[in-house]
């Protein structure tokens, strides 16, 4: 095995172990950490049922409620006519408060009364008489006690786990708890434990049905809300969740019991559920609940407060129903990160959580999953590390794609299948890390035989330039750099059909008798020939020696090459070849340029994004009917030349748009009649991306009708019949997403 060969694999190995140190706990990086979060999003997002749960209804304290009431806190009487009307009207099954109460209503001015009769007043019979009349009707702590009393209401509280909150904050008086630490093996149970709590006044929670906490200690580090704990301890205690309490409301109160995995045999003691009656609800170890995200807000019906309180809200939507009061007016500052949404109601939280109970789609992390992530590991990097250094980097790709695609249906057939959450970012970077190690190593380590200057260049470029270059050396270099430059795609629309209708013998002479006029203009404009691909032609301006007028070089080239073509088809017609058409693309841009290959053949060449793009806007030219097509980039270089805007593109293999634009050619040369063509044209595109159908087809019809050489117009007028028919939204930004190359 060859000495190289060898050190790959090994350095290959490193890469896994660090990956399996990670999997392991034995060292960590938040940025794994991170990017799994972010494959969870991306698995949620994807899978999201988007689908309206009418079993669970929130009754929202809206902007509109406050506006009618008054701020928050409203008198406690109000809420009490508010319970009232929820269970007597509209025959409600359970309601929740995500709000705690944990201060006396003090908005009636009883406060007063209780002084004036401890004081000024105690002697005065008529006022004792009138204040003991009114006493009871104005404490609106026992009104909304009573109204809670023989309910199955549900009273949110939260805990607190610093001393600094604690020592600010106690206040109050907790529900019953649901269990006991102690029944479990308390060590080895890392369930979240709390030092002090924020409640509801004793008279409000003990007329309550039951109590649950509604603070979350599960946040991950990046604020977003994914995983939501169903039990908290507190002095030994259990207490339940908000969510978990309304779901035991609503089904007759069903026991709490942890479900763990103990295995003498091995040790291993872990917290896998938690079990309510017939529901068992797959959790982690601190018992935390994967959020089961509908989609975004109002995936459940929305009730504002005041239409219960005025008796104006449909009793269809709330009979039976379990019911969550909380907020989304911005002000009262429960709002929430999530997955599916940046601004989330946190009341909403509460709601999926109930949803997925009862729908039992709970997702699950299990423990067993590093063990599934080791295992994946392990395999994954031995077969690359011993594989990859033997192979060439075409299999290599393959062989990656394959590991790529493995992966990625694994994870997401145990999501969809079993809810299972198996991890996938560390497997993915894993295998793409070896992947980009192996084929740098390759490129920067193994490839690095130089060819003399003449002798690389001379086939690339013209002799003037390699001339030029001998006489500046310094200029030039063999080595990977980084330039803005433009690149040049030509392709000869039809050539399968045109090969198929000649012998060899002819089909060769064709080709050298288009080739070589093409390459002789890419050489008088200074452009460096790439590669031939067939009947393609690959050229850049730019490298190897530097060409402040690269784009306009390049431009001018394309140019000639059509003009060009036009002359050689008579002669082409007297050999009774076929007529030849050609499409050309052009893009400036920063590429990366040098010598690029292996120990065996090497080549100067130019790749990158910018370049890519080059060969795309050549591909284009077959949609919109032009022979040349340009970037706004070159555009933008080259401002002597006047252009067609073409439409604004998302091209395969890129996220961001780019404008496309067809040279109709120099200022100076374009008629009057053509510029009006032109803002006629831009003036209709504005319309057409404004959503302006009628505008815009008027005028684009107009001009199909004087100019019926130009295919662009056709095009627009599908566009608008499909727009028309099809309305791409208010939030359409007039991009046209190609999804071929």
């Amino acid at each position: 095995m060859q000495l190289q060969r060898i050190i790959r694999i090994v350095l290959s190995l490193g890469i896994v172990a660090v990956f399996v140190l990670y999997t392991g706990g034995k060292v960590p990086i938040q940025l794994f950490d991170r990017l799994e979060n972010l494959s969870y999003d991306f698995r949620l997002r994807l899978t999201l049922p988007n689908t309206v749960d009418e079993k669970i209804v929130i009754l929202d304290i809206d902007e509109r409620s406050l506006a009618e009431v008054g701020r928050w806190p409203w008198p406690r009487d109000v809420l009490a006519r508010i319970v009232d009307n929820l269970f007597d009207t509209y025959g409600a099954k359970a309601v929740g408060f995500d709000i705690v109460f944990a201060e006396r209503d003090e908005s009636s001015g009883l406060n007063v009364l209780n002084d004036l009769a401890q004081g000024p007043l105690r002697t005065d019979q008529a006022f004792l008489d009138q204040y003991q009349a009114l006493k009871p009707q104005l404490e609106n702590d026992r009104i909304f006690a009573e109204s809670l009393a023989d309910r199955r209401v549900v009273m949110g509280f939260a805990f607190l786990r610093t001393r600094e909150e604690a020592e600010a904050n106690r206040i109050g008086s907790l529900p019953e708890k649901v269990g006991d630490i102690e029944q479990y093996w308390t060590d080895r149970i890392p369930l979240f434990e709390n030092i002090d709590y924020t409640a509801n006044l004793e008279v409000l929670q003990a007329a309550a049905y039951s109590g649950g906490f509604f603070d979350n200690p599960s946040v991950d580090e990046d604020g977003i809300f994914r995983r939501v704990p169903l039990l908290q301890v507190y002095d030994g205690k259990l207490y339940q969740s908000l969510a978990m309490a309304m779901v035991r409301a609503g089904s007759e109160s069903p026991d709490v019991t942890i479900e763990v995995w103990d295995d003498s045999r091995s040790g291993y003691y872990a917290v896998e559920g938690v079990r309510l009656g017939d529901y068992s609800i797959p959790v982690d170890g601190t018992s935390a609940i994967l959020v089961p995200y509908r989609g975004t807000r109002k995936h459940f019906p929305y009730v504002s407060m005041i239409d219960v309180l005025n008796g104006n809200a449909d009793p269809a939507v709330l009979k039976d129903r379990l019911i969550l009061v909380g907020t989304t007016a911005a002000g009262l500052l429960d709002l929430r990160s999530t997955p599916v949404e940046e601004v989330f109601p946190g009341v909403e939280v509460h709601a999926n959580i109930i949803s997925g109970i009862l729908e039992q789609r709970i997702k699950h992390r299990p423990q067993y999953a590093i063990g599934f992530e080791l295992v994946v590991e392990l395999l994954v990097g031995l077969v690359m590390s011993f594989l990859l250094p033997f192979i060439s980097p075409l299999l290599t790709l393959l062989v990656t794609v394959l590991a790529f695609a493995g992966i990625i249906g694994i994870t997401l057939f145990a999501w969809v299948t079993w809810d299972l959450v198996l991890p996938t970012a560390a497997l993915l970077l894993l295998t793409l890390s070896i992947f980009v190690f192996h084929m740098s190593y390759g490129f920067f380590v193994e490839s690095r035989g130089k060819r003399q200057l003449a002798h690389l260049f001379g086939q690339y470029v013209p002799p003037e330039l390699v001339d030029e270059m001998s006489q500046h050396p310094q200029e030039v270099t063999l080595e990977g750099q980084s330039r803005e430059m433009t690149v040049l795609f030509s392709d000869v629309r039809g050539f399968t059909g045109i090969s198929e209708g000649l012998d060899p013998r002819e089909l060769t002479q064709l080709m050298n008798a288009f080739l070589t006029p093409m390459t002789q203009i890419i050489h008088k404009h200074r452009g460096t020939i790439d590669k031939y691909m067939g009947d393609a032609i690959m050229s850049f301006w730019g490298a190897p020696l530097d060409d402040p007028m690269h784009a306009r070089n390049a431009l001018l080239a394309a140019f000639e090459m059509n003009a060009k073509l036009i002359e050689l088809q008579p002669e082409f017609k007297r050999k009774n070849w076929p007529e030849i058409r050609i499409g050309i693309g052009l893009n400036t841009g920063v590429m990366n340029v040098g010598n690029m290959g292996s120990e065996f053949r090497m080549a100067y060449t130019c790749l990158g994004d910018a370049v890519n793009l080059g060969s795309r806007l050549e591909g284009l030219t077959k949609q919109y009917g032009v022979t040349l097509i340009v970037s706004e980039s070159t555009k933008h270089s080259v401002p002597e030349f006047e252009y067609r805007e073409l439409d604004v593109v998302r091209v395969k293999g890129k996220d961001k748009p780019v404008t496309i634009y067809e040279p109709v050619g120099p200022v100076e040369d374009i008629a009057k009649s053509l510029r009006s063509e032109l803002r006629r044209f831009h003036k209709a595109l504005v319309a057409f991306r404004s959503q302006e159908w009628d505008i815009a087809e008027r005028e684009v019809f107009s001009l199909s009708q004087e100019n019926k050489v130009c295919a662009v117009y056709g095009l627009y007028l599908d566009r608008i019949m499909h727009y028309r028919n099809n309305p791409p939204g208010s939030d359409w930004d007039g991009v046209f997403t190609h999804e071929t190359k």
